[in-house]
């Protein structure tokens, strides 16, 4: 995905009141941005990093900038736009680089399904189940090379775990993939210390056989792409290991 327009180099001020951020940009402008993220962004709200804004399609929008990236180390740069996510990995799943989700006909966008929720993608292709497609933006603060999801309690995600589960137990297929937009991220593990009742949920849905995938993200200001296979860790979990962390292999590990 390349963006359409040149990036702003700025230094946050400040992000608040979750959409908001204020910046200033290397003449001395300060602006006021979009926050397209509502976690928590830990890790990627330090006041004084570089960050890249987008200029707004419509110019008749309130605020004329969104916020793009952020640089949380040297030469390390996060995709913040949570809205990327989906755009990312459907561009992985058109272009080959997702064999486990190719093949299939249609890929339609924002389904209803469940308990009156949307699924993100849903797969579908003559003489196979459908498959159904949850996507999770991952760009909290790492630990090691370890990357969490979520980075604040989420009673939505869990849901949307359990209706994946309802979703395999009727015949269909459901798989979860976690788009991490970092380059500094090996391996993708659920934040017990941050919502364990997600991590059971998530434990529970695989188990029930939701699929699990993580994918991780070349960034930089010209644009960002999803390039190699990560693997997922779920503590507790007995699951055998499947292949090397490349992009168009699964790896997933548990405690053995």
């Amino acid at each position: 995905m390349r963006f359409p327009s040149p990036l702003l180099e700025a230094r946050l001020l400040r992000r608040y009141q979750r959409f908001l951020a204020d910046v200033e940009t290397a003449d001395g402008q300060l602006l006021t941005a979009h926050c397209p993220n509502t976690g928590s962004m830990q890790g990627c709200k330090t006041p004084g990093s570089r960050v890249w804004l987008s200029p707004a399609a419509n110019p008749a929008r309130k605020l004329a900038w969104t916020w793009e990236l952020v640089e949380t180390a040297p030469g390390v740069i996060v995709g913040v736009h949570t809205g990327r996510s989906n755009a990312l990995v459907r561009e992985a799943i058109e272009g080959g680089g997702v064999p486990e989700l190719g093949g299939y006909e249609r890929i339609r966008p924002e389904v209803k399904y469940g308990e009156g929720s949307r699924i993100d993608f849903l797969l579908q292709g003559a003489g196979r189940p459908d498959c159904y497609l949850e996507v999770k933006n991952v760009t909290a603060a790492v630990e090691g090379r370890i990357g969490y999801f979520p980075d604040a309690v989420t009673t939505r995600g869990a849901r949307h775990l359990r209706e994946m589960s309802a979703m395999v137990a009727a015949g269909h297929r459901a798989v979860l993939v976690f788009c991490v937009q970092r380059s500094d991220v090996d391996a993708v593990r659920p934040a017990d210390h941050i919502d364990p009742d997600y991590g059971q949920a998530l434990r529970a849905a695989m188990a029930a056989g939701v699929e699990v995938l993580a994918l991780g993200a070349r960034i930089d200001p010209a644009g960002i792409e999803l390039v190699r296979r990560l693997v997922v860790e779920v503590p507790g979990l007995r699951l055998s290991t499947i292949g090397p962390s490349t992009m168009g292999e699964s790896t997933i590990s548990g405690s053995r």
